[in-house]
């Protein structure tokens, strides 16, 4: 009887113990210095404004979206992102990835964008 207590709370503690171990690994911290994020070369949150002056492109046979973003302080980025574009996506005001920088390119594997509020008031002409 006394070893099915002392087996059942190792269960315990190794299940504990794996489950703290996969939580700090995997939280994914957000980065607003795309300098950083090129550094880093792990998975992150990307923050910044889509580049409208250099449009985006629309691959269908690869189903892929190409965009470039900038950081607050003005270092540039290309993105693509494997799927559709995102609702909104040409009225956004700001724009986070999240993905990887690798071999020159931002893998983004989710994308979120921040519109403008429609409780803003508008400015009259």
């Amino acid at each position: 009887m006394n070893s099915k207590y002392i087996f059942g709370g190792v269960i315990v503690v190794v299940f504990l113990s794996l489950m703290i171990v996969l939580f700090t690994q995997s939280s994914i911290q957000y980065e607003s210095s795309f300098t950083r994020v090129m550094e880093k070369g792990r998975t992150v949150k990307a923050t910044g404004k889509w580049l409208k002056e250099k449009n985006y492109e629309l691959n269908s046979q690869d189903k892929t979206f190409t965009f470039f973003m900038q950081d607050t302080s003005g270092v540039e980025m290309k993105v693509v992102y494997h799927g559709t574009i995102p609702n909104n996506f040409e009225v956004a005001q700001s724009v986070v990835v999240t993905g990887q920088y690798k071999n020159g390119v931002f893998q983004a594997r989710d994308i979120l964008t921040k519109c403008p509020s429609k409780y803003q008031d508008k400015k009259s002409s």
